[in-house]
């Protein structure tokens, strides 16, 4: 993603996430919400994004965030919400592994209480180790979690993938975690 677009991908991540209300916008149901009214709100609130560049923003995001219905008339996140919002996952069948990638000071807690989804409505899980150390490195030294995904399935816990690969579970007890 070209470099100026960053801010106003990263105001897309807030209010598409997390506070549609901060530039006065609804997300329906299933957290879509219209694009014009989008676009209308953000240069209303003083961040002026073109809807060429709100393309470009869907299609360069390398963690693939966002996502357009067929008639690109409405946007949503693919996940990472902290709002209630049904993004129609479907349950799936996990690899066998999963990876967490986390700040390396919060490992020992993690062992402790397992993975918890916090403010959010999912645990985050990557399908690669690489994947994970670089989520892990967004909070400083990376830690990355081994999660036996196939274990907790085959135990009844639940897993849904993200349009953009993200694996999803509601939690993952420490019982399912080991060290890479």
């Amino acid at each position: 993603m070209r470099k100026e677009l960053v801010t106003k991908s990263k105001l897309l991540s807030l209010v598409l996430r997390h506070d549609p209300g901060a530039i006065g916008i609804t997300l329906d149901e299933n957290g879509w919400a219209s694009v014009a009214d989008l676009l209308d709100k953000t240069s209303a609130n003083g961040t002026k994004i073109t809807r060429e560049e709100l393309l470009e923003i869907v299609e360069t995001n390398e963690k693939k965030r966002f996502a357009l219905d067929t008639e690109r008339g409405r946007i949503r996140a693919n996940q990472g919400h902290s709002l209630q919002v049904d993004v129609e996952l479907s349950v799936m069948t996990p690899p066998d592994e999963l990876f967490h990638g986390t700040a390396l000071k919060n490992a020992e807690s993690i062992f402790a209480q397992g993975l918890l989804k916090q403010a959010r409505q999912h645990v985050h899980l990557s399908p690669d180790v690489a994947t994970a150390r670089m989520v892990g490195s967004r909070h400083g030294s990376p830690a990355v979690l081994r999660v036996a995904s196939g274990l907790m399935d085959r135990e009844g816990f639940k897993f849904y993938r993200s349009k953009n690969g993200v694996w999803l579970t509601d939690e993952v007890p420490a019982r399912f975690l080991a060290r890479v």
